[in-house]
């Protein structure tokens, strides 16, 4: 995935709220990008996470999970369970996306525990000091702004190193300026667009939410990578049709 997204390619995912490791594999099979294992709003454990990981790896899907606590011991749990990379939700400061990235990568990058876990493969296929360096190269560090802190404080969050994804929460920052629910109020898309440009020039790449072929078109007009709906609006939308053509 870090590797497309360098090369300028568009990708489209979901947040996965569901727990059966199916799900997965039927996301990977029917061709989508990447999908986001939802652990802020959900009940998803690292353990059951580690099975719907299992299922992406089967099926060549990449994923990254979204993480609701900004911890170094919640965040290593998940990544030790096999996860590839991360999406950490509110974002307001340079020093909570620190935090975020010392999560995620080793030292000297940042300060990840080293154990033999499964994301090491249990240490039976690599030397650690191997592991290492590949684990903080291919990990995919995203954050996401949704506040007006984190807007406020947005031209230094974007300076950070080592973060990947730069994603604007449309919800949440709906609720934030007082149009919640609002997601395409002009102020919502203006702030969107406004510190999206500024992610591109940074050497980031962007990303929001897009729910249909005429968001995903609107979005990538303005040079978002990163495109994501929800797998329950697949299932949601799927059921209506059928009903709807019956």
């Amino acid at each position: 995935m870090k590797r497309r997204l360098k090369a300028g390619e568009v990708l489209l995912g979901a947040f996965n709220n569901l727990h059966s490791p199916a799900v997965l594999e039927i996301l990977g099979l029917v061709g989508l990008d990447f999908v986001i294992v939802d652990a802020e709003h959900t009940s998803v454990s690292p353990e059951t996470a580690e099975n719907l990981y299992r299922a992406a790896e089967l099926r060549e899907l990449s994923v990254v999970t979204r993480i609701g606590e900004n911890s170094q011991q919640v965040i290593q749990k998940f990544m030790d369970a096999g996860s590839p990379g991360v999406l950490i939700p509110l974002v307001n400061t340079v020093e909570e996306g620190q935090r975020v990235v010392d999560a995620v990568k080793y030292p000297p990058v940042g300060k990840r525990g080293l154990a033999g876990t499964r994301s090491a493969e249990w240490g039976l296929t690599s030397i650690p000091a191997d592991y290492v360096i590949e684990s903080n190269l291919e990990t995919l560090v995203a954050i996401q702004i949704e506040t007006k802190e984190g807007i406020k404080n947005f031209d230094e969050i974007v300076k950070l190193d080592d973060v990947d994804v730069i994603f604007f929460g449309p919800s949440d920052i709906s609720t934030s300026l007082g149009y919640p629910g609002e997601l395409r109020h002009p102020e919502v898309l203006s702030i969107i667009e406004k510190l999206g440009a500024k992610s591109i020039s940074a050497g980031k790449s962007v990303g929001t939410i897009a729910r249909d072929r005429v968001e995903i078109q609107y979005w990538k007009d303005r040079g978002f990578q990163w495109l994501c709906t929800g797998v329950s609006g697949f299932l949601t939308h799927g059921i209506r049709s059928y009903i709807s053509d019956s």
